[in-house]
């Protein structure tokens, strides 16, 4: 059985049961395993179909579970495309897309999972609320998860006025008895702030659904085997042959699984951090020095306008294994807003990692170039990673993750295409497709036939007012 600890009290050890109900540690911390799980032969798993794969992958972390059960129920009839994350190659790099799930967005990989494997973790009648910040994405795959699922309420946290139109549509129209949404007058960083703040104060029956629940990073592992053993298996690569991964980065959570897949044996070489003008971990990376004190922007990949990157404490602690300097760091990240790591920590991240940004022209350039070239439309973010993948030269094959469907920031796409300005509404989707003739996934197409159910918006300071909505949970 694997058992987990906290990245800043590596004394406490629980079960993955009691790390997926907490979600956070009391002392602040994330939940990693106390070992990342090594196969032997991974080359046994390459000619699984994604369900089988995913259940040999997630099995590793929480033995307890019947996995198969649990995989079977979050992915059969939701995808759709038959390989679940397809792989398809245009030019010399190779697109990972993430998005054809119920949402549209790579979050749905994990959250399809998570409420099925945390509803085996309620005793009878048992309730827990759950409580998510997002940048975009995250907020959607959530509610979409969770509805109706038994024993759970959940409430989003979304910076308002600073995710698309159609991230806010798929949000506030969201379905289920269970679901709420709330606004907030502020950024990311602000609604993440909320709920780790609350964390700190509510101890019982709270969870999340954002990544610093273990539960949310360990399915994201899977796709990255999947990538390899495709390439594998269409002859693009030959056993053992090291690739890289280009990651479009804002939370560290996504590159972070790949991370694990390669502690757990995958022939990755590089895992490459794409940042847009929201740099923070090019910094971090390039530097050794973790410097929020800066300017937030907004740009036209929201999903990563972040500045404070939970995840990266996981990372932290796996390279250092020395929860006393976590706590030192997380501490400077609080007070000073900016942490410096050892040189030896730092040589030992830049040994996996790369890290690059783009500007928004950039974005344009990526974008335009691969539609009218090659006919293969991105969206904003992957856009930022392959802009990135661009700054550096290797041999190795490079792994585009294709977070979104481009349809879910038609205003910017079809700007980047046209030069042409338009009204950042529904009807946009409309708009691209006519310019492209590319279809619009059929969840998104629906939005403009639903009617907002939630309209309410607090300011980025009223945590009483949130921990009183939490504390009436109470059937």
């Amino acid at each position: 059985m694997t058992f987990y600890t906290s990245t800043r009290d590596d004394s406490l050890s629980i079960n993955a049961k009691q790390a997926i109900l907490k979600g956070l540690s009391f002392d602040g911390g994330l939940f990693i395993p106390k070992e990342i799980k090594k196969i032997n032969d991974i080359y046994k798993l390459k000619d699984l179909n994604y369900i089988e794969l995913a259940t040999e992958i997630i099995k590793q972390y929480f033995e307890e579970f019947n996995i198969k059960s649990l995989i079977e129920k979050a992915y059969i009839n939701r995808f759709d495309d038959v390989d679940i994350t397809p792989l398809k190659k245009v030019n010399d790099i190779y697109f990972l897309e993430l998005f054809h799930g119920p949402t549209s967005a790579f979050k749905d990989l994990a959250l399809q999972f998570l409420p099925q494997i945390l509803s085996e973790c309620l005793d009878n009648n048992q309730n827990i609320k759950i409580l998510s910040a997002t940048s975009g994405d995250t907020g959607k795959a959530a509610l979409e998860g969770f509805k109706n699922v038994k024993g759970t309420k959940i409430t989003v946290l979304y910076p308002y006025k600073m995710v698309s139109t159609i991230q806010e549509a798929q949000m506030l129209t969201s379905e289920g008895e269970n679901i709420e949404v709330i606004g907030i007058k502020g950024n990311f960083d602000d609604c993440q702030r909320l709920v780790k703040d609350i964390f700190n104060r509510k101890k019982n029956n709270l969870t999340s659904a954002n990544s610093i629940n273990i539960a949310r990073l360990i399915p994201q592992i899977v796709y990255y085997f999947k990538a390899y053993f495709d390439l594998l298996n269409n002859n693009e690569i030959i056993k053992d042959e090291k690739i890289d991964f280009v990651v479009p980065t804002g939370n560290f959570g996504d590159i972070l699984a790949g991370y694990f897949a390669k502690k757990m044996g995958l022939p990755i070489d590089k895992l490459v951090c794409a940042s847009n003008k929201n740099n923070v971990l090019t910094d971090f990376i390039n530097t050794g020095i973790y410097n929020c004190n800066r300017v937030l922007y907004n740009t036209s990949s929201p999903s990563i306008d972040i500045l404070v990157s939970s995840n990266l404490e996981r990372l932290l602690y796996l390279k250092s294994k020395d929860s006393s300097y976590i706590n030192e760091l997380m501490t400077d990240l609080k007070n000073k807003k900016e942490f410096v790591i050892n040189k030896s920590l730092h040589e030992s991240i830049k040994k996996d990692f790369l890290a690059y940004y783009s500007n928004e022209e950039l974005v344009k350039e990526t974008i335009k170039k691969y539609f009218e070239k090659y006919d293969y439309l991105m969206d904003t973010h992957t856009a930022v990673a392959v802009a990135g993948s661009k700054q550096y030269e290797t041999n190795n094959k490079k792994v585009i993750l294709s977070t979104a469907s481009p349809y879910k920031f038609s205003k910017d796409v079809y700007y980047y295409l046209t030069d042409q300005k338009i009204s950042d509404t529904l009807d946009t989707m409309d708009i691209l497709y006519e310019y492209t003739k590319i279809d619009i996934p059929k969840n998104l197409l629906a939005l403009k036939n639903l009617k907002p159910r939630f309209n309410e918006v607090i300011e980025k300071d009223d945590i009483n007012y949130l921990m009183n909505k939490l504390e009436a949970y109470n059937d």
